[in-house]
């Protein structure tokens, strides 16, 4: 049934999709000598204890990609997961700092992604949205920079994010940058209540007016937060895998996105950085299903949330969620 629902991918970084076996080809055809003997050596090194032991060897993997072909084979790579897993529209991030702070052109970076985003369209009828977002361990003015760096091709982009270390780094070390991207016409969205409070979540809200969520599991901590994002229905884009695999939380089981579901919270799933934390979308809807014993209903709910916290047209919405409702008939009567 996973299958069969066409769904949409709301928290997921591009390059975080950059699995051993492209990094070794990207390396080989920059000439990059990386710390690794094989594919088997690097997947070996995905063992993380926490949010910065995974950052250092992203930052490390990021190195390889130096052209603008290289983002689009980056980018079209994921588009082909996105179809063997019938998601059918994506939000994706990217982090211009990890590339233009070691020489790479901003232009080059987001040409590669948006040409590979223009043929996924045309080619696999997969929609999709562009988030830039900034390092958050990195100063505020650094950010600036790149939001102003970036004016050239604001057309291209949906909104702004706020990605990285979250702990020591609270949301309103950036309230200036994320104000002059709301003025330029760039929604907001934030990682928030991942490793950090559940504050953090309220200063996304507040200070950057963030109007979704990434991660906010932390937001159980804070009843009267719970009901605010109740009542204003602010999206939670849930990576489960990634939550497990950070040690966010110990096991699977002790996960709270259904606890979140049942609240009421528009809470979705995504898969955040796939090649890194052992699963795309699809791989992430059975872990919860089985670990959570999530219902057939339950499982259609977070699709569905899916598309109802997306950036889409009202149009393309409506047309998705019927596309949806096909589906899970269909599937139902099959039963």
């Amino acid at each position: 049934m996973i299958h069969a629902l066409p769904k949409a991918e709301l928290h997921l970084h591009i390059e975080g999709t950059l699995e051993p076996e492209l990094m070794f080809e990207l390396a080989a055809r920059n000439n990059i000598q990386l710390p690794y003997h094989s594919v088997e050596d690097v997947r070996r090194a995905y063992e993380f204890s926490d949010l910065q032991s995974f950052l250092d060897i992203y930052y490390a993997g990021a190195g390889v990609l130096q052209t603008e072909q290289d983002f689009y084979d980056l980018t079209w790579a994921y588009l082909l997961r996105c179809q063997q897993d019938n998601v059918v529209h994506t939000e994706i991030f990217f982090d211009p700092q990890t590339h233009t702070d070691r020489g790479i052109h901003f232009e080059t970076v987001i040409k590669g992604i948006h040409s590979a985003l223009q043929e996924g369209e045309k080619k696999l009828g997969i929609t999709s949205q562009i988030i830039m977002c900034f390092l958050r361990h990195l100063s505020a003015e650094a950010a600036m920079q790149t939001l102003e760096m970036s004016r050239p091709w604001h057309h291209w982009m949906i909104g702004v994010g706020l990605d990285s270390s979250e702990v020591g780094h609270p949301p309103e070390k950036f309230k200036a940058v994320f104000a002059r991207a709301r003025h330029y016409g760039l929604k907001a969205v934030a990682h928030a209540g991942e490793e950090g409070p559940a504050d953090y979540i309220w200063g996304a809200i507040k200070s950057l007016g963030a109007e979704r969520i990434d991660h906010g599991v932390r937001c159980e901590d804070d009843q009267q937060l719970v009901n605010y994002l109740v009542e204003h229905q602010v999206p939670l884009t849930v990576c489960p895998l990634s939550n497990e695999k950070l040690k966010v939380f110990s096991h699977l089981e002790d996960h709270n996105l259904k606890s979140m579901l049942n609240k009421g919270l528009l809470v979705t799933v995504n898969s955040d950085d796939p090649a890194y934390f052992g699963g795309y979308v699809n791989d992430n809807y059975r872990a919860v299903q089985s670990a959570l014993s999530l219902t057939d209903d339950e499982i259609c709910q977070l699709v569905k949330n899916s598309f109802n916290a997306s950036f889409i047209s009202t149009e393309l919405r409506t047309g998705y969620l019927q596309q949806l409702e096909n589906a899970f008939k269909e599937f139902q009567q099959h039963e």
